[in-house]
């Protein structure tokens, strides 16, 4: 399989090599999260470009587990020689790393390749003090995935407030169909829920300064919040146990019939067996204060150069070729995501046309555990777990996550 989307994206891939072909000379050594099959193969053959392209430089490819990659960037980033080309997340995921210093900046990157105009609407996420500091290079949407086959089958309609969809989990739940799947024992899930809640309940610019520090969570405006989370809750919204299950273990619901609603990142498709796609749509999270623009969660992936890399000079190199309409398509094909760049064409895919419709009409967050700290972020995401858990203690939570709001960024 995985030879398979190489060739395909090698073949894609070729002309802009041969087309851009260089003779820089030296190394270039690439640290990469993209163990998985698709991103491995797509940037596998990216690189194999690159090489076509430059074929005096000695590139160096590693690969470490998504995971454990996760460690690996905390130690190679403050060791005395780094790789040349690292891979990670926008938004407060790398603002740490930058403002420590362990991020190059590659604002001439931008200049010098247009990518001012033509990736104008990642560009916020990877800006810090005017400066850019990484290259997107996918990004995907989020949103509710529901059973078309079970919401006609129950007489349910596509929910555009949320009182609707308050009132489609009473009735799936009365006709024996859990309303919504999730797994929260990784919490990161739960954590969706609480972004769009709260965008809904209190707009996207109260939500970011939220995860910026800038807000109590004990603020009214959260406890509203949460009180839109309780009446899910009290609806019937979720399935039970989701305490115990992973979010690739809470899909059986969704694949045999027996839910009919995950709210998820577009990732979740490919993981579906063809039989469940063809019964899925897509819908927007509906509205709770009528009238407020509806922020989206963005995810966007990217490319940076450390600041203790050797090879600077090739690295940028990379930069730009990654950053070519052509490449930008490929990869994005083979990952079923949408390409920042706006010459690049994302896959004929009614869930990514959909997606990049919404996204095109919308201002964009990363995600919780990218928008905030990932110290707030760990105790954040517990805290939301236990509160689906123990919806009765919600203030003693959101007290505690003030406490921890308040020593990791300080009084208000």
């Amino acid at each position: 399989m995985r030879s398979r989307l190489k060739l395909q994206i090698a073949a894609t891939l070729t002309a802009t090599a041969l087309a851009t072909s260089a003779f820089a000379g030296g190394k270039l050594v690439i640290s990469a999260n993209t163990s998985d099959e698709a991103p491995r193969a797509a940037f596998e053959a990216v690189v194999a470009g690159f090489k076509a392209a430059n074929p005096d430089v000695d590139v160096q490819f590693n690969v470490i587990e998504h995971e454990a990659y996760k460690t690996a960037i905390r130690n190679f980033l403050v060791a005395d020689e780094g790789p040349d080309v690292g891979f990670w997340f926008a938004g407060n995921r790398m603002a740490g790393f930058v403002e420590d210093g362990l991020f190059e900046d590659v604002s001439d990157v931008w200049s010098n390749d247009g990518l001012n105009s033509t990736m104008a609407s990642t560009m916020p996420s990877i800006t810090f003090d005017g400066k850019q500091y990484g290259l997107p290079y996918s990004y995907y949407q989020w949103g509710i995935y529901y059973r078309s086959d079970v919401f006609e089958k129950n007489g349910v309609a596509v929910p555009d407030t949320f009182d609707q969809l308050l009132s489609a989990c009473q009735t799936l739940r009365g006709a024996g169909v859990a309303p919504v799947t999730i797994g929260t024992k990784y919490l990161w899930t739960a954590a969706g829920w609480f972004d769009y809640l709260n965008m809904r309940t209190n707009g996207l610019k109260f939500h970011i300064d939220l995860m910026l520090g800038k807000a109590a969570y004990n603020d009214k405006r959260v406890v509203a919040t949460m009180a839109n989370w309780r009446r899910a809750l009290d609806a019937g919204c979720f399935i039970e146990n989701h305490q115990n299950y992973s979010w690739q273990e809470a899909q059986p619901p969704l694949i045999n019939g027996e839910a009919a609603m995950y709210l998820m990142g577009n990732f979740l498709v490919p993981n579906l067996p063809e039989e469940t796609v063809a019964n899925l749509s897509f819908f927007q999270f509906p509205d709770i204060t009528s009238g407020m623009e509806r922020g989206e969660d963005a995810p966007t992936d990217l490319v940076f150069i450390p600041s203790n890399a050797q090879n600077k000079g090739n690295a940028k190199k990379f930069l730009s070729f990654l950053a070519t309409p052509e490449n930008m398509t490929a990869i994005n094909v083979a990952l079923q995501q949408l390409p920042p760049h706006s010459g690049a064409k994302p896959k004929d895919d009614r869930f990514l046309n959909a997606g990049a419709a919404m996204l095109a009409a919308s201002k964009t967050a990363q995600f919780y555990d990218r928008d905030t700290t990932p110290e707030m972020a760990k105790v954040g995401m517990q805290g939301f777990q236990d509160f689906m858990l123990n919806p009765d203690e919600v203030m003693e939570i959101l007290d505690e996550l003030e406490e921890e709001r308040a020593r990791i960024f300080g009084k208000l």
